[in-house]
């Protein structure tokens, strides 16, 4: 038994062996400058974020003159500090997580409704819903008749200005129709309409389970468009409390001027305005791309994950 075991092995090795493919001259050559490339565009994206850290923890004066580069110089947590410490800017914080969280369930919510009954074939004129939510992806009404109208709905400067203008995406849309067009085959469908699963309840209890990926993929589209967007909030935002952190880190970078709270003009009583606008210029950045890089770890599993594993074959 053993020697018969033995020649086994043998043979599954030579197999192993003889199924290895070697490299020619020319992939090991291409191998070599996708390496290359990579380690590039490596370098060309890690050095501006470590330069973005790194000044962010050193000093105000290391930082306004200049000698920071790859490492912290006099590192200080001031700047976080007096990030954390002032009211404006945690409610900035607080009100991107609000717009973030909040837009982003509405908005998914609002694209699944409408991509799933335009990826069913029996839905009457979905050809010509398509056709014209495709019109308004290539052609919007302008910024003024915009304005106009979340004017007249009654959401200047409330927290619905920043979540319903936005609220549907096309290009989602078409993504999530697509998905759910070329991933639900039509024989499951039956077999839960024979088991008397109305369109909703097939919604909720199949296409939802196994759409897991394209849904991963859209919420992360617009979590991140919500967290960066300050367009919207710079034209319908009045009210300060209102602002997300995107507004407030504008003030900081473009105005170059602080957020007026007492912490920081106390602070601008011992230091140079100049100075501490510096520091919490780089601070800012790294507090504001901080839930995104969290995030998307925890995402982008789902990216290649297959979703119709035992599901209906044939």
């Amino acid at each position: 038994m053993s020697i018969t075991l033995q020649g086994f092995r043998r043979t599954a090795g030579k197999r192993s062996e003889r199924t290895t493919i070697e490299e020619t001259r020319t992939d090991k050559i291409f191998l070599f400058g996708v390496k290359v490339m990579l380690w590039i565009a490596l370098i060309v994206v890690a050095v501006p974020l470590i330069y973005i850290v790194a000044n962010s923890f050193s000093s105000a004066s290391a930082v306004s003159a200049g000698r920071v580069l790859l490492w912290p110089i006099e590192p200080s947590l001031r700047a976080y500090k007096e990030a954390f410490g002032d009211p404006l800017i945690m409610k900035g914080y607080l009100n991107s997580f609000i717009y973030a969280i909040g837009g982003t369930l509405i908005s998914v919510t609002l694209t699944i409704a409408i991509a799933y009954p335009l990826s069913r074939r029996t839905l009457f004129g979905r050809n010509l819903i398509m056709s014209l939510l495709i019109f308004t992806m290539l052609f919007s009404g302008g910024l003024i008749p915009t304005y106009l109208v979340v004017q007249d709905l009654g959401m200047l400067n409330t927290r619905w200005a920043m979540v319903i203008p936005s609220a549907i995406g096309v290009w989602q849309v078409i993504i999530a129709r697509t998905f759910f067009r070329s991933t639900i085959p039509d024989e499951l469908y039956e077999a839960a309409t024979i088991d008397g699963a109305g369109d909703l309840r097939f919604l909720w209890s199949i296409v939802i389970p196994l759409s897991k990926p394209v849904i991963a993929v859209i919420a992360l589209m617009y979590a991140i468009f919500q967290w960066n967007s300050y367009f919207d909030a710079l034209i319908y935002l009045k009210d300060p409390g209102l602002y997300p952190l995107q507004i407030v880190l504008r003030n900081v970078l473009i105005l170059n001027t602080l957020t007026g709270s007492t912490t920081t003009t106390s602070l601008a009583q011992q230091l140079e305005q100049q100075q501490l606008a510096n520091v919490l210029k780089y601070a800012l950045i790294v507090i504001s791309s901080l839930p995104v890089l969290i995030i998307y770890p925890f995402v982008a599993r789902h990216f290649t994950k297959g979703v119709m594993v035992g599901a209906v074959k044939g």
